[in-house]
């Protein structure tokens, strides 16, 4: 092979890494304000190059209903922008509330995080098509119907993962299977799960409970998502694929223009 032939190659992979962290750059546009949800820095792990922090600038942030008291993570975000939001980016208006809800909740315990709603929105469209995945559908109780559970975790083509709950949460007391609308597996779910609507139970099947659980979980250990290697490692310990992480930055980026 000639000099030529073996620096197109290599000319061609730098162009693909190039054009990666220039659509990363593009999406870090937005950070969380303190009054609400927006737009929050989004990069790809591209085989295994992390793109250094970039900086960002403020976007609009999403108004919150005032509501006093303890309010279920449903109900806290503006319903007008609710709506207005849904229709606009294509998300059911449960979900969205759903997710809006749990990332202005986080803010109040974990200012630091600031998690966007359209991260959370963009993993809830990847990892279940919020809640519509093999004909479920999300009911007015924010519950899923029929529930919604992965494929088993066998090692074929996906991790292996032992079952952790003698099949009490995924039907499979062999393997463990990812379940809910935010997908989450027995084990992730037992250190993480939290009570989103406030009803005294923490249901995987449940969007609220579960999109609350999911913003807890990638602000733990401290990380500010303003930081796009914080962004990248958050969303890598959700699911670590590469082809994960490039759909939830289109979908993250997508969503980042309704406001």
């Amino acid at each position: 092979m000639g000099s030529n032939d073996r620096l197109l190659p290599a000319l061609a992979l730098v162009g693909v890494v190039v054009a990666v962290v220039i659509g990363v750059v593009l999406v870090v546009l937005g950070v969380h304000e303190r009054s609400g949800p927006v737009t929050v820095p989004t990069a790809a792990d591209v085989g295994g190059a992390r793109p250094a922090p970039t900086p960002v600038a403020p976007a609009v942030p999403a108004p919150e209903a005032r509501l006093d008291g303890p309010v279920p993570v449903e109900l806290r975000a503006d319903p007008a922008w609710v709506a207005r939001v849904a229709e606009g980016a294509g998300i059911p208006p449960r979900a969205l509330a759903a997710y809006a809800g749990a990332v202005l909740t986080v803010a109040d315990d974990r200012p630091g995080c600031h998690l966007g709603w359209n991260t959370l929105a963009a993993i809830g469209h990847v990892e279940s098509g919020h809640g519509s995945i093999n004909g479920s559908r999300l009911l007015d109780d924010g519950m899923t119907s029929p529930r919604i559970r992965g494929i088993a975790l066998d090692g074929n083509g996906v991790a292996a993962i032992r079952d952790t709950d003698g099949g009490e949460l995924d039907g499979d007391p062999t393997w463990d299977r990812a379940v809910g609308p935010m997908q989450f597996i027995p084990s992730t779910w037992r250190t993480h799960g939290r009570d989103g609507d406030g009803d005294g139970e923490v249901r995987i099947d449940d969007i609220d409970d579960a999109a609350l659980s999911a913003a807890y979980y990638l602000c733990h250990s401290g990380r500010d998502l303003r930081d796009s290697q914080a962004w990248i490692d958050a969303v890598a310990s959700y699911n670590a694929g590469l082809a994960y992480n490039h759909s939830v930055v289109e979908a993250a980026n997508y969503y980042r223009q309704f406001h």
